[in-house]
């Protein structure tokens, strides 16, 4: 071979990541399996290879031993390298395509429209309210302390000092009366939802999801496998009468701030959902998100505090009351279920991380967490109101406004529209990264925006209001 020609396969950068050594044996060797050279064919020697490429021979003999040493090239005392004779060769486009799974298929299924992250985006809570200060003390002292084996593979199910000041924090503010070892903890919501779905449902099975409600919920347990079908939600949240409940296996709720109307379900309904949930065999899988911020009235019991709620398995975590960021969530068990629960955990991996675990069990003994959610519900209800009184300015009665009983968004319907995507990508395109109102429906979509205000300053929501008014008035031009 001329040396020229090994300098037209091998791209060689010094700034790379990789060495200079292992460029060139990688470029050789993809050369030789893509058959771009041959078997037999000579190679330049480590001095000629050397001057064309620019490098030392140090480095062309370094490579040279790699691949003689992988069988892809031969070396021969006295003679030019050659490349091998190889039994398996690889021609330019025969390898099959690796086959992805349905439910990997499903997985990637995008259920809601627009941007993710920005301002006024729906249940993102504000970073800059975050208590940094007093978090990094007490993550600081569980770095330095041992986790009792936890560092390695013990307590996968979460730390016992976590676990029993969880039960203890449930007890008190949440009405739920477990044991901590009921309690698995997770890196969050959407870990606990898949582990929901594996324990409880098998793949085709069917689980009723809140329609309006939570994408993510709908997403996870399609991914696992599931058949997703309406639950329909109203002013008083998620309605069973209106459900076809025959062969649900699981039965999804947000019960004390409905996601995404922010509604609270009432008693009377909260007993039909578990007569109904009973009468079928199927499992509730209760959302407590929010649980912590109540903006009309007084918060009241979880759903699976009731005396009867034997088949409810509880879902919380810290996302909205510190930060998502934190991946901490946890789940409640069902009466004789904990097991299964924190095996189905250990075999999907979905552990949290030690550190963080003893960090919140000491924020939450020593009473600072409870003092940071009160501090943090004042500011995010002001802001609620900055929402609110600037679109009800600006558009009166042209949109609907929820008058949501907790969480961090409320809705905004506009019955004028026919398809809410149009406008949700303007306002986008404009830095807001708020929601269609359609993509939370699983049928019969209403038109609107789902918006939140977690971030929002007054400034923002009149900015927010005037760029709506503004787009629905052009829309309104001929």
């Amino acid at each position: 071979m001329e040396p020229v020609v090994l300098a037209s396969l091998v791209t060689l950068d010094p700034d790379g990541a990789e060495t200079l050594v292992a460029q060139l044996y990688r470029s050789i060797r993809t050369a030789v399996l893509d058959r771009r050279l041959v078997p037999g064919e000579a190679l330049p020697s480590s001095r000629a290879a050397a001057a064309l490429l620019g490098v030392g021979r140090n480095t062309v003999n370094a490579a040279y031993e790699l691949l003689a040493a992988e069988g892809v090239i031969e070396v021969r005392p006295g003679a030019s390298p050659r490349v091998a004779a190889l039994e398996v060769g690889r021609a330019p486009g025969a390898v099959a395509p690796v086959r992805l799974s349905q439910r990997a298929g499903m997985a990637a299924v995008i259920l809601r429209r627009g941007l993710a992250e920005g301002r006024l985006a729906p249940g993102s809570p504000d970073p800059a309210l975050f208590p940094a200060d007093a978090w990094g003390r007490v993550l600081r002292r569980a770095a330095r302390h041992r986790q009792d084996g936890a560092e390695g593979y013990a307590h996968f199910e979460g730390l016992p000092e976590l676990r029993q000041v969880l039960a203890d924090q449930l007890h008190r503010h949440r009405g739920l009366v477990c044991a901590p070892e009921d309690i698995v903890v997770t890196p969050g919501t959407q870990a606990s939802l898949m582990i929901a779905a594996a324990a409880f449902a098998d793949p085709g099975e069917v689980a009723l999801v809140e329609s309006p409600g939570y994408i993510s919920a709908r997403a996870t347990f399609q991914a696992a496998g599931l058949t997703c079908r309406a639950l329909p939600v109203d002013a008083r949240g998620a309605d069973p009468a209106r459900a076809e409940m025959a062969g649900a296996r699981l039965i999804y709720v947000t019960p004390s701030t409905q996601y995404p109307t922010g509604v609270r379900m009432p008693m009377a309904r909260r007993l039909a959902l578990l007569d109904a949930a009973r009468a079928i065999g199927a499992v509730i899988v209760e959302d407590d998100y929010d649980s912590e911020f109540v903006w009309e009235g007084r918060g009241i019991a979880a759903l699976a505090a009731q005396p009867d709620a034997g088949h409810v398995v509880y879902l919380g975590s810290a996302a909205k009351s510190l930060l998502p960021g934190l991946r901490i969530g946890w789940m409640v068990a069902p009466p004789g279920c904990a097991k299964a629960l924190c095996a189905v955990q250990r075999r999907l991996g979905l552990a949290a991380n030690v550190h963080a675990q003893a960090a919140l069990a000491e924020f939450m003994a020593q009473g600072a967490w409870r003092a940071h959610v009160a501090a943090i519900s004042s500011a995010y209800r002001e802001r609620l109101g900055f929402v609110g009184a600037a679109l009800t300015e600006a558009l009166g009665d042209r949109v609907q406004l929820s008058t949501p009983d907790g969480g961090l968004q409320l809705t905004a319907r506009l019955p004028e529209l026919t398809d809410d995507g149009p406008l949700r990508a303007a306002l986008n395109a404009a830095g807001y990264a708020v929601s269609s109102l359609s993509d939370y429906f699983i049928d019969r979509p209403e038109q609107g925006l789902v918006i939140g205000f977690g971030t929002a300053t007054e400034r923002d929501a009149r900015r927010f209001a005037a760029a709506l008014t503004r787009l629905l008035e052009a829309r309104d031009q001929p």
